[in-house]
């Protein structure tokens, strides 16, 4: 059955089906103990009950898993490349019902979630390419002996995801999971777990062997079960610094690899000479992509001091110009934000701030749509901090919404020691017309995914990832194959055994 059924009465999704998908079908749980409630975010009301996975669920996922990955790991990489693409395909035809649900279930607009969805199908498309790449190397050995080397899949790998991109992340960590010729079990957000299914059942229907991606719904029980599980081979997630270090530890006690995409608080660093225009629009986009909702947010924006009075006046005339309101309308630029929770802890970061002297210049308020529907939405109208020192809690810790904090500078050493001074590393973007100054500051930098004279651009033929606690592995380009595969080497003698005995 079709996971959406538009109430024609009020216009309103429901979400009927089980969110639960293993053995190639959706699963409904017996047990309905420790439901817990969906949101809309655009409206506030309750989507569906979410049923979570305990131990006996996780290990019937899993065992699917496993026989998956013994009939698709014999396949060749032109054979999985075929129903890769396929799935692609699929993806694309049915962009316009994911698009919808995501926004539903996240609140981002309708125009940035057929992007997500673009680039989910993008993804696997490259990764399809790559797994008819799957290749080792020959060695001459003295004596006419040899050796070679083979890259061979893993097993099961479980995925964890994050809420800000929920469809977007199912793909980035089963493309190249699957490409490199393992299964997957995925356990998306609790928060936004609707579209992950979505996928699985697209999966299903281009033909992959029953149970290569299945998803398990719940809480930090479930991920626990999943990490510590001991058919497991690997785990991937997608979140905060502290859960990603709680991830590690566990995976540690089975010695199983990680790979952890975390938080930031990156710089974003605009120099007198900068094209202002191209600088503002660079900013906004490194801020409120998402509600602001995004790991890689230039959310410290540090001007040199020539320019800082035209970059402000235009940056908040922009950021008050952005429409706010129903994500599923065209014209709408900025949605809800995820929960109710999350948005009083992004308003609070903002009190905060002006309680340690920042300056709002504009926005930072709870905002209210006209339409009756949505005046029980979590939304806020995007916000801008002048005044800023690094010592503040705003400049310090990771907001997660539409909060840009601006500071000043003077010169390009002072720049890059403030630039570095913070525990995380995921982005960094520079804006210059000097060519020589951008590589020389970009190069000095301590971040995994840069960018000069744009921000939050994240093709898929590109590694994408952090440094320091920013997280460990890439996803996406050529080098997240190493990620999801091991290496046999293999010595073929051709003589006779030389001993010592």
């Amino acid at each position: 059955g079709s996971l959406v059924v538009l109430d024609t009465s009020s216009g309103t999704m429901q979400i009927k089906d089980p969110l639960n998908f293993w053995g190639g079908r959706r699963v409904e749980l017996s047990d309905v103990t420790g439901l817990e409630p969906v949101y809309e975010p655009a409206t506030g009301r309750v989507l569906c009950q979410l049923q979570p996975c305990k131990a006996a669920q996780v290990d019937e996922a899993v065992r699917s898993a496993c026989s998956a990955f013994s009939a698709w790991r014999k396949m060749a990489g032109m054979e999985r490349a075929r129903v890769m693409l396929e799935t692609a395909r699929l993806i694309e035809k049915r962009r316009e019902d994911i698009a919808e649900v995501e926004v539903v279930n996240n609140g981002k607009s309708i125009t940035e979630a057929r992007l997500d969805v673009d680039s989910a199908r993008l993804c696997i498309e490259y990764f399809a390419g790559l797994a008819t790449n799957m290749s080792g190397q020959h060695v001459q050995l003295p004596g006419g002996s040899f050796a070679y080397t083979r890259r061979e899949p893993l097993g099961v790998c479980v995925g964890i995801g994050a809420w800000n991109y929920p469809f977007q992340i199912a793909a980035w960590k089963s493309a190249p999971a699957i490409a490199c010729g393992n299964s997957m079990v995925f356990k998306p957000s609790p928060v936004t777990p609707v579209s992950a299914v979505l996928l699985a059942e697209i999966y299903a229907q281009a033909g992959v062997p029953e149970g290569l991606f299945n998803v398990v719904q719940g809480t930090q029980e479930t991920g626990t079960l999943l990490c510590h599980h001991p058919s497991v081979a690997k785990v991937s997630f997608t979140g905060s610094v502290p859960t990603g270090k709680k991830i590690m530890e566990m995976a540690s006690k089975g010695v199983k690899p990680v790979t952890l995409e975390l938080g930031g608080k990156s710089p974003l660093i605009i120099f007198e000479d900068s094209d202002l225009e191209n600088a503002v629009r660079g900013a906004l986009m490194a801020n409120f992509l998402s509600q602001g909702q995004v790991c890689s947010n230039g959310t410290r924006v540090f001007v040199h001091r020539p320019i800082l009075p035209q970059f402000l006046t235009e940056v908040v005339r922009r950021t008050k110009a952005i429409q706010i309101g129903d994500p599923l309308l065209e014209e709408t630029r900025m949605g809800a934000l995820v929960s109710r929770p999350h948005l009083d802890k992004v308003l609070g970061y903002v009190e905060q701030a002006k309680k340690e002297g920042a300056r709002v210049l504009c926005g930072g308020e709870p905002f209210t749509p006209a339409d009756p529907k949505l005046r029980n939405g979590y939304y806020m109208t995007p916000c801008v901090l002048d005044n800023c020192t690094d010592d503040m809690t705003c400049v310090r810790e990771e907001i997660f919404g539409p909060v840009m904090s601006v500071l000043t500078f003077d010169t390009e050493v002072d720049v890059l020691q403030r630039a570095n001074d913070t525990t995380m590393g995921l982005a960094a973007g520079v804006f210059t017309k000097d060519i020589q100054r951008a590589h020389r500051v970009i190069e000095n930098l301590q971040a995994g995914s840069c960018f000069i004279n744009n921000y939050n651009i994240t093709p898929v033929e590109v590694p994408f990832g952090g440094y320091k606690a920013s997280g460990i592995g890439r996803e996406n380009g050529q080098v997240t194959v190493e990620f999801y595969s091991q290496l046999k080497t293999v010595v073929v003698e051709m003589g006779d055994v030389d001993s010592l005995f």
